[in-house]
């Protein structure tokens, strides 16, 4: 996604539900926190946003920061299984939607209520945006299951791709950070601008909900970490320079792994994010969000994930098996097509991977890799051709 002086300016999408933690909340069947354990902890958080600004309050419940760094595909998944947004035509029983709802069986208006109100969705993004800077001692997966697989495949994507990747942080989102008091206050100052006394006091709210809501499986449950993105580098005062970066979020990779694509999705997710890299260094994303811009920039990150999955010098995976991951991936559905952050329909993102694979397999020169500027000005030229599908 193009870069965004994030953090500063207010989103208007709305998270508004009909309930807020200081009213009563519903009660369900589902299960949910004991009773006893929870009700002291009901008792501080009404304390806690009692004693909030309104203007505080209006954008911890109302202003989702997570809409700025989530592809509208990963953020619709999320927000249409919490029943916050309705679904729409394209959201098909697909597997990874199938798989997410099992997940949020036993989640009831309370345990979503909490999340809302804390932006905990939005911890975990933040505190890699912001703090994880380097690359070292990256785990990936909330058992460092997907590490050998994304650590080789960002070492492979450097070599392959001719741009200057030297600075580009690889770094892993991860969900348990909301057992971490210090990191989840400095998260709430520097994304949410709440001052250090007060994100205290929300800090022990969250952890304690962490460990006594078994729902959310000590922040080890897929939902706070279900996305992935790129973002190239920026200055932020006073934590000074965020450095180039791809995050990759623990829930995602879980995901699709479980609906039989561990083996593909994590160097599929990782390739496509590195594609935005390619982008910025180019300078290729318009000066101005548009519908059209932004299916053009996925599309072509689309291609160029494709050509290095499947490319013999590349990741040098079987296009039948990439082909299947897509078609699953892709099918997640975009029907905002007059909305700034839309991808291109699931056909047009397949055809532009499958012309990208075809490019590498039909080359003159078998083993011969494009630089990125041959690559790019050939998939202008298809473009056209690519939004008929």
């Amino acid at each position: 996604m193009k870069q965004i002086k994030l953090l500063t300016t207010l989103l208007l999408f709305s998270l508004v539900l009909a309930t807020s933690c200081q009213d009563n909340l519903e009660k369900s069947n589902a299960v949910g926190p004991q009773e006893s354990s929870l009700a002291a902890l009901r008792e501080k958080i009404s304390k806690a946003h009692a004693s909030l600004p309104v203007d505080v309050k209006k954008n911890m419940r109302q202003t989702s920061q997570l809409t700025l760094k989530m592809h509208p595909e990963y953020r619709n998944i999320v927000l249409k299984a919490l029943n916050v947004i309705e679904p729409t035509p394209c959201d098909g029983n697909t597997p990874i939607n199938i798989w997410l709802d099992q997940q949020l069986s036993d989640w009831n208006s309370e345990v979503i209520g909490y999340v809302l109100d804390f932006a905990m969705l939005d911890l975990p993004t933040y505190d890699a945006l912001v703090f994880e800077n380097s690359s070292s001692n990256q785990y990936f997966g909330t058992s460092g299951q997907f590490t050998q697989k994304l650590t080789k495949g960002f070492k492979d994507l450097k070599r392959f791709w001719n741009i200057d990747s030297d600075g580009i942080v690889l770094a892993a989102m991860h969900g348990n950070m909301l057992l971490n008091r210090d990191r989840i206050i400095r998260t709430y100052v520097a994304a949410f601008g709440l001052d250090a006394a007060t994100a205290a006091v929300f800090a022990d709210i969250v952890v304690e909900l962490a460990n006594q809501v078994p729902q959310y499986r000590k922040g080890d449950h897929p939902i706070f970490t279900f996305n992935a993105f790129a973002q190239s580098g920026f200055d932020f005062p006073p934590y000074g320079v965020i450095p180039d970066k791809i995050i990759m979020g623990d829930g995602i990779m879980e995901g699709f792994a479980a609906i039989g694509y561990g083996d593909v999705a994590p160097q599929a997710i990782l390739a496509h994010e590195f594609g935005h890299h390619i982008q910025f260094q180019l300078n290729l994303f318009p000066d101005a969000q548009s519908p059209e811009g932004t299916r053009r920039t996925e599309l072509m990150a689309d291609a160029y994930a494709a050509y290095y999955l499947s490319h013999a010098r590349g990741a040098s995976m079987q296009w039948k098996r990439v082909k299947q991951f897509l078609s699953v991936f892709f099918n997640i559905g975009d029907c905002s097509f007059n909305s700034d952050g839309h991808h291109g329909t699931p056909t047009q993102r397949l055809a532009a991977a499958e012309w990208a694979y075809n490019l590498a397999n039909n080359a003159q020169k078998q083993g011969h890799i494009l630089t990125v500027e041959q690559f790019t000005a050939l998939f202008e030229q298809q473009l056209p051709i690519l939004i008929t599908k």
